[in-house]
């Protein structure tokens, strides 16, 4: 049997494993999936990916499924439930961000649009051999995150953006030996 090489940070882990097999990488059009992983990689600031992934069902259950409409309606009292529950990330400023990018979100005429715009509505196809070469930021995700910034979204610097891009498919950074790199691309392709 042969052994899959899939990207290196995926590492050992089921969970890595399977985020990385199933959602990284894939392109995503949906304004609640898209919010849904902006969120995630705002939280994700300062703290592992792999607490993120172990807190996200969790968060999906308490966090009304990342839908924009409904977390704008929440205010204080959910905030002060929500730092109390340790299947949650418990960062005040955080949550209050989520609910703000929630509120501007809705108010945009289209936050998938807007997001897709930073790439010309296509995916990045990468090559990158070695994740020493994969970038932690780049010159879009640095306009799409001053863009954001100007709409008013807290947690979505250059960095973090970036890692958002590379989560919702708007670039294949999977490595070229990954099965998964050829797979987006073939994915990309069908999407256009």
């Amino acid at each position: 049997m042969t052994e899959i090489r899939r990207c290196d940070w995926c590492g050992e882990q089921p969970l890595y494993q399977d985020y990385h097999d199933r959602e990284w990488g894939v392109p995503i059009y949906d304004e609640v999936e898209l919010f849904e992983r902006l969120t995630l990689e705002g939280m994700q600031a300062g703290l592992s990916w792999w607490t993120v992934l172990q807190k996200r069902t969790r968060m999906r259950q308490r966090f009304r499924e990342f839908n924009p409409e409904a977390l704008a309606a929440c205010g204080e009292l959910e905030i002060r439930d929500w730092l109390q529950d340790p299947g949650l990330i418990r960062h005040r400023g955080k949550l209050e961000a989520m609910i703000e990018n929630a509120r501007i979100t809705i108010e945009l005429d289209d936050f998938p649009g807007i997001i897709w715009s930073s790439v010309d509505g296509a995916p990045v196809q990468n090559a990158h051999a070695s994740l020493g070469s994969v970038p932690a930021q780049t010159e879009q995700s640095q306009a799409l995150a001053r863009r954001l910034r100007k709409a008013g979204f807290r947690f979505v610097g250059p960095t973090t953006v970036y890692a958002f891009m590379q989560s919702a498919g708007l670039v294949n950074d999977h490595l070229v030996h990954c099965p998964r790199h050829a797979a987006c691309r073939q994915l990309a392709v069908g999407s256009n």
